[in-house]
């Protein structure tokens, strides 16, 4: 009788050992289940060869990949408060920092072991992602460096130099390239500009601060802060002097100057090549590229995401860090001209190489000097709100009285805050 009972006994546990070593398991690694992920992000910013590739680097993950047209940042925003319909696997672009009083959304990446690869990327770049209370909610895509952009041809004919380390020595500050854009004026009788626009003058002298508005703790310091004071005066200077030509990028009147030399330079992030050799075929070879006055900045860059709502993180997170590595950086330079956040691809050939519509000019080697000495600075979920106050009043700077227009603006950015 003991031994029928001891029999069924083991009868039973072999049954239950084999029913548990059959089982499904979560880890697509170990088992022939896939698994699904959803990824969204928008035409350009990942090279849509290389999210080909990545559905055969992981093979137990059925990658669906949905290029999303029109507003993004709308359709992320009015997705999540539905809290429905959520990828699993997010691009943002720059206003990363307005998503951070929604990081409870999101995971923590430093959960799945970020910290390990975060010496393969930009200081600046990685903090962006990381909220005031240290979650990291964004993993580092490409990058926005910044330099001064010139047409050598306009430069020689006003007597100015024309080698992008002369023009650099010459014109560090902003002072200094302000003097040379009087000197412009005066050789074309003023029918030249130095500048494109005077948004893009604050903008860009902004993105060169370690202090934009806000503290890390969330305090307004736009009133106080020298660098915002000084960029306001300086593009008030450019406008005074007569040294901007009133054109808006991604307008027939900025095509029509940078093509026709009327625009003579500007300041701009490393992605502005692409839209100046669309606006302007008949100046290939005449532009060049130099650091910026004031030192460098960056405008622009996106990060990748995953949202809480997403069921499987981990595999989320592997798939981030395999497209964002130093090698698929580094091919995403060649195919989509998007510019790395992982510096060890500066050393790369393709960093090196001569671009005819330049001159000749390796300009990714300037844009990779600028890139490694941005500053980290903060900047807050109220940041666009803002910025996008003091831009408007620059705007409207030739109906205001300019005397008065800087508090007047900041009065209006009090109301901004209030709300």
């Amino acid at each position: 009788m003991k031994q029928r009972t001891w029999s069924l006994v083991i009868l039973i546990l072999v049954l239950v050992v084999s029913g548990c070593s059959s089982s499904p398991t979560a880890d697509p690694s170990s088992s022939n289940k896939k698994i699904t992920l959803t990824l969204w992000y928008w035409n350009r910013s990942i090279d849509d060869q290389l999210l080909q590739k990545a559905k055969e680097q992981f093979p137990n993950i059925h990658l669906v990949t949905q290029k999303i047209g029109g507003d993004f940042k709308s359709k992320l925003k009015t997705t999540m408060a539905a809290k429905s319909g959520e990828p699993d696997i997010v691009a943002l672009n720059d206003w990363i920092m307005e998503l951070f009083p929604s990081q409870d959304r999101f995971y923590d990446l430093y959960e799945f072991g970020a910290a390990e690869v975060e010496d393969q990327y930009l200081d600046w770049k990685w903090q962006q992602g990381v909220t005031p209370d240290g979650q990291m909610i964004g993993f580092p895509m490409d990058t926005g460096p910044t330099a001064l952009f010139y047409r050598e041809d306009l430069f020689e004919e006003a007597g100015l130099p024309t080698d992008p380390k002369e023009v650099h020595e010459q014109m560090s500050t902003w002072d200094d390239y302000r003097k040379a854009g009087l000197t412009l004026k005066e050789a074309f009788n003023g029918k030249v500009f130095m500048y494109d626009n005077i948004e893009n003058v604050y903008n860009e002298i902004i993105s060169q601060s370690d202090k934009k508005y806000f503290t890390p703790e969330g305090d307004f310091i736009g009133d106080s802060n020298e660098a915002i004071r000084e960029a306001w005066d300086m593009s008030l200077s450019f406008h005074q002097d007569g040294l901007i030509a009133n054109a808006d990028h991604w307008t027939s009147e900025w095509n029509a100057g940078v093509n026709k030399g009327t625009i003579a330079s500007f300041v701009g992030a490393v992605w502005m090549k692409q839209p100046l050799q669309e606006a302007a075929p008949d100046t290939a070879g005449k532009w060049r590229v130099t650091r910026a006055p004031g030192g460098d900045g960056n405008v622009g860059g996106s990060f990748m995401a995953i949202p809480k709502s997403s069921e499987h993180p981990k595999e989320a997170f592997e798939v981030i860090k395999w497209l964002q590595n130093p090698e698929n950086q580094l091919t995403m330079l060649k195919t989509t001209n998007l510019f790395p956040s992982t510096p060890s691809a500066y050393d790369s050939a393709t960093i090196r190489e001569g671009e005819p519509f330049f001159g000749g000019q390796a300009t990714g080697e300037v844009f990779a000097e600028s890139a490694q000495n941005v500053k980290i600075s903060f900047f807050g979920e109220r940041y666009p709100a803002v910025h996008g106050v003091m831009t408007r009043w620059l705007n409207n700077i030739t109906s205001l009285n300019p005397d008065t227009a800087f508090d007047e603006a900041m009065q209006r950015v009090e109301r901004e805050l209030k709300r």
